[in-house]
């Protein structure tokens, strides 16, 4: 049997932290997205906290530089996942005004760290939420491109396909298809 899931990732990680911090018997308290003050851990169960959290594919971030960059992908994936529509306001100044910097610094930073620009990672996590639009909501594109704030049905469809391949339409036929054949 197939079963098809519909996830919250902000949700699903602030449960394995917290179930993994209460087994170590870590207090500690959320202070943002990936992002956590713990009461002066051991060596030991840091150590130890670490090795768990790599088991679900998270990784304690270190150096200034570094943590400033998961930041900065924390902040596009908190806007992006939002349940109501994503807000019109730049994200350049969003990013900026949240991060207590110039935007010119942050896009320097990321783009050296991640070998990508800012724009290309939005448009990544935009088709990304798109797609799980596709496959767990009843939505139409033109829902979907207006959630996600694009100007355009067509630019929806435009960026789509290109990190793709498929039009949106076309990305959930496939998904109906293999569904109903999955069923039948």
């Amino acid at each position: 049997m197939k079963l098809y899931l519909k996830f919250d990732i902000v949700t699903a990680c602030k449960k394995v932290l917290h179930e993994q911090l209460e087994k170590l018997d870590l207090p500690y308290s959320m202070t943002g997205l990936g992002e956590l003050n713990l009461n002066n851990p051991s060596t030991a169960k840091l150590t130890k906290l670490q090795q768990e959290l790599t088991n679900y594919g998270i990784e304690i971030v270190e150096g200034q530089r570094s943590i400033l960059v998961q930041k900065i992908k924390d902040l596009i994936q908190e806007l992006i996942y939002l349940e109501e529509k994503l807000p019109s306001t730049k994200i350049s100044c969003y990013l900026a005004e949240k991060l207590n910097r110039s935007y010119g610094y942050i896009s320097n930073l990321f783009s050296d760290f991640t070998y990508s620009s800012i724009e290309k990672y939005i448009i990544l996590q935009r088709i990304e939420r798109a797609k799980q639009l596709l496959l767990t909501e009843d939505m139409t594109c033109s829902e979907i491109g207006w959630k996600l704030n694009y100007s355009s049905i067509a630019h929806f469809s435009t960026q789509f396909k290109n990190v793709t391949g498929l039009t949106p339409t076309s990305f959930q036929r496939i998904i109906k298809k293999r569904r109903s054949i999955h069923l039948d």
